[in-house]
């Protein structure tokens, strides 16, 4: 995010003399008024930094806003609006994934001037092929799915390694084929226990020692229901998954009689430096979406498409969850080379 912020600010400063301002915590800042100005000096080396300099919430939303100690959401978009005015903004860029999005799109639908930047590490925002931060979750999942198999290998076991995914397995059907999974478990395709046990009993025929599972967070047996960790109170998106890997590893173990062992590797993937084709593509998001302001593209969202920055409406990006297809190359490739779904 950082390197977004820098390419905006420094090319809206340099080429159309730009005032920038950056809101604190996303949504939140808009609704609590906190902002800083944004120049040359403070974005200039901010491109290899995790993170963000302006902070980020993930539980903020101006049309369902929980006040302190209360438990039924309020609209205050009223609010947003206003405080838009007053500050003279003559467009609001907002950087993030679906729910962000969401969020914007409504906004722009109440008059908010809108441009999107796509920001997922889940990779599955409709309307472009790539989100940024999706190439560095996959590089640091694919080093620590390396590092597991080692052990794996050394000591007999089935290892499970549990990936971020919700709904989109894209971080696992990456990692896991960069890494040589041998089975890939997303939640697109849903898996079968017998199907799993038969192909560990397969390996160990064939004289293997160990098997290497990756897992999505929201992969899920068929014909039941994700593996939901815990419920947030007061937040617009309540459901916190997990817990599927290491469920899997216990029945597993109990099937097959081989030790099981579940890593999860959760928000490691969000944090860290960002790879440098992360940094890249961030970049020329960071400036193609001045070209949106400076045309007055509002309701749309850079984007990345046939290798191309172009742009997308907001309705297009949000509209449906860009998810796994079972008939995907990579998904096929995966399966030439030994790799199953469950």
């Amino acid at each position: 995010m950082n390197a977004v912020i820098r390419a905006f600010t420094l090319r809206a400063i340099h080429e159309f003399g730009w005032r920038v301002v950056g809101f604190l915590d996303g949504f939140a800042g808009l609704i609590d008024k906190q902002f800083i100005t944004l120049d040359e000096k403070q974005v200039f080396k901010i491109a290899s930094q995790g993170g963000t300099i302006l902070g980020t919430s993930n539980n903020v939303d101006p049309f369902e806003y929980y006040l302190p100690n209360s438990t039924s959401p309020i609209d205050v978009s009223d609010r947003v609006l206003a405080y838009i005015k007053e500050l003279h903004i003559d467009a609001l860029v907002t950087i993030g994934g679906d729910g962000t999005q969401h969020m914007a799109y409504r906004l722009f639908k109440l008059g908010v001037p809108v441009i999107g930047i796509p920001k997922t590490i889940d990779n599955d925002l409709g309307g472009t092929d790539q989100t940024f931060g999706f190439d560095t979750a996959v590089s640091i999942a694919t080093e620590a799915i390396d590092r597991i198999q080692t052990t794996a290998e050394s000591h007999h076991r089935i290892m499970l390694v549990e990936v971020m995914g919700r709904y989109a397995g894209w971080i696992a059907l990456y990692s896991g084929l960069a890494s040589g999974a041998d089975i890939i478990l997303i939640p697109e395709i849903p898996f079968s226990l017998e199907r799993i046990k038969d192909q560990i009993d397969a390996r160990v025929r064939d004289g293997h020692k160990y098997t290497l599972i990756v897992v999505s967070e929201g992969a899920r047996e068929e014909g039941k229901d994700y593996s939901i960790m815990k419920m947030v109170k007061n937040s617009h998106d309540p459901i916190r998954l997990g817990g599927a890997a290491a469920q899997l590893g216990q029945r597993l173990e109990e099937e097959t009689g081989i030790e099981a062992r579940a890593t999860v590797l959760g928000h490691l993937l969000r944090g860290g430096v960002p790879v440098s084709s992360d940094r890249i593509l961030s970049t020329r998001y960071g400036a193609g979406a001045v070209d949106l302001v400076a045309d007055k593209k509002f309701g749309h969202m850079v984007a990345l498409r046939q290798g191309k920055i172009a742009s997308a409406t907001l309705e297009e990006a949000t509209m449906a969850l860009r998810l796994v297809t079972p008939d995907h190359e990579l998904v096929a490739r995966a399966k030439q080379v030994g790799i199953i779904f469950g």
